[in-house]
């Protein structure tokens, strides 16, 4: 695996849990979904600056 495979991964994999932490937040716990929303969208732009980052590092 190159480099690119692995933040291509992580990103997606991080995309994945950010979208599950919103949804948990919603529909599980709905006295807390603002901190599992707020939670989730910093997954969510981890793995987009992850996105950003491959072929350049």
């Amino acid at each position: 695996m190159n480099k690119n495979k692995i933040f291509a991964l992580a990103s997606f994999f991080m995309a994945v849990l950010g979208i599950g932490l919103i949804v948990a937040g919603f529909f599980i716990y709905p006295d807390y979904t603002i901190g599992f929303g707020i939670a989730g969208i910093g997954f969510i732009v981890i793995a987009w600056a992850f996105n950003a980052l491959k072929g350049r590092v």
